[in-house]
């Protein structure tokens, strides 16, 4: 069984356990969210989207298999269990190829599925809710039409699995999650008030799309959809966080006692505080998706550094990083993976490059440019230590860390525990340790 049905099990049996899924693709923050399953001996979840990771390499250049590959050496390194760890693929359908038709875009979508699965990515979050080129503008997008072209690609993920028994008879089958409702990834692009699903469209989603399985013949796969993406009510934009109202969720909760094998997966929960979270899970909310927010956490922590970084070697000879300068030079040099985000005068956008909660940031980390400066700055403050007097004027948490020698006082260690700072609200709403490897 995957450890996600049990998780299931463990919701409808009354044991109010959930997981978070960490969407990211940056080294610190895989590395802080592994090193904190293996210190809980617990699972941790991985996803890539796919805009990060697809057949063509995605905005971070690597395909399903190289992500694969690229998130177990960090296990590795790490020395987490084979059973702790679980990979998925978020967004999954023709997000990529939406300036295509369907009979064009459905079939890159099919390539990536497929690839995602034979990789070896067990949990597949298919989303078709994007239109495409011949698709009516002046409508809303059916959800039949959404069904059955998320069926088809859950048929491209099964053909898949079957022909990668053929070389690893043990492979786990994979699970699904569905559901039209689906926020766009990465955060709001507007500040604006969210509509909590309705409790008809989400039995909607379901009836249709179970329905849309069958005529494919996929009984089998539909046993293993485990939850549905709804708006629970939570979203973030530039400077706002739509906190989790229960009350406001309460008729949508009260569905999932309908449905024996479902609970939901929140999207967008990052920036929710642990008693959100933690009323999200006890909801039957039980699949946490954070992105932009852990990667918000280590932009933090490298921007303290750099200011650490002037403060310390301004008197100097030592050539200092410029991090934060080069980051925002990056961003303005290649303006697509903001532009849409972040509105405003020049003074607003210049303010959300850097702070903004959408954190588009993570976009431009991977930039060989922006990567060598960070070396710098690492390397800057690994040859010449930081003074605790500066670690407590720019992490305080970590300066208290430190002193109480439960942390090293190491950059590269710095930006991993102020990622870990959020990743353990996350594992106090969800005691995920409960799912028992």
């Amino acid at each position: 069984m995957h450890p996600l049905q049990k998780l299931v099990q463990l919701q409808k049996q009354g044991n109010k356990v959930g997981i978070y899924s960490a969407c990211s693709a940056n080294e610190y923050v895989l590395e802080a969210v592994m090193e904190k399953a293996k210190k809980t001996n617990s699972v941790c979840l991985v996803e890539a989207t796919s805009n990060q990771v697809n057949q063509y390499g995605g905005y971070t250049g690597m395909k399903p298999q190289d992500f694969y590959d690229f998130c177990w050496q960090l296990a590795n390194k790490i020395g987490l269990q084979t059973s702790q760890l679980i990979l998925g693929g978020d967004h999954l359908g023709p997000l990529t190829w939406t300036d295509m038709v369907e009979a064009e875009a459905m079939v890159e979508a099919e390539v990536m599925v497929k690839e995602y699965v034979m990789a070896g990515f067990t949990k597949i979050h298919i989303d078709t809710s994007m239109r495409v080129a011949d698709d009516d503008t002046s409508v809303a997008l059916a959800t039949a039409v959404i069904a059955t072209r998320g069926a088809r690609l859950a048929k491209a993920c099964e053909d898949a699995y079957q022909e990668l028994l053929k070389s690893n008879p043990s492979a786990i089958a994979p699970v699904y999650i569905i559901g039209s409702e689906v926020p766009i990834p990465g955060g709001a692009q507007e500040e604006e008030g969210l509509h909590v699903t309705l409790p008809e469209d989400f039995k909607a989603t379901v009836e249709t799309f179970k329905t849309a399985f069958e005529e494919l013949s996929l009984q089998s796969a539909w046993q293993r959809v485990i939850a549905v993406v709804v708006q629970p009510g939570v979203e973030f934009g530039d400077t706002i966080i739509d906190e989790y109202n229960r009350e406001a969720a309460s008729a949508l909760v009260a569905t999932l006692s309908d449905y024996d094998s479902l609970v939901f997966e929140g999207h967008s929960t990052d920036y929710q505080t642990v008693k959100g979270l933690t009323e999200m899970v006890e909801d039957g909310i039980a699949i946490l998706k954070v992105g932009p927010g852990l990667t918000f956490a280590a932009r933090e922590a490298m921007f303290a550094l750099a200011h650490i970084e002037e403060e310390l070697l301004k008197d100097t000879s030592i050539k200092t990083s410029n991090f934060i300068k080069v980051l925002d030079e990056a961003m303005l040099a290649n303006p697509k993976n903001w532009i849409k985000h972040y509105h405003g005068e020049e003074i607003q956008q210049a303010f959300k490059r850097k702070y903004s909660f959408s954190d588009r940031c993570r976009y431009y980390l991977p930039i060989p440019e922006v990567d060598a400066s960070l070396s710098v700055l690492i390397k800057n403050l690994k040859e010449n230590e930081i003074p605790l007097s500066l670690l407590s004027a720019y992490l305080p948490i970590q300066y208290t860390k430190v002193r109480n020698k439960e942390l090293a006082l190491d950059p590269e260690a710095l930006v991993k525990d102020r990622v870990m700072d959020m990743i353990d609200e996350y594992l106090l709403a969800t005691k995920q340790e409960e799912i028992k490897l």
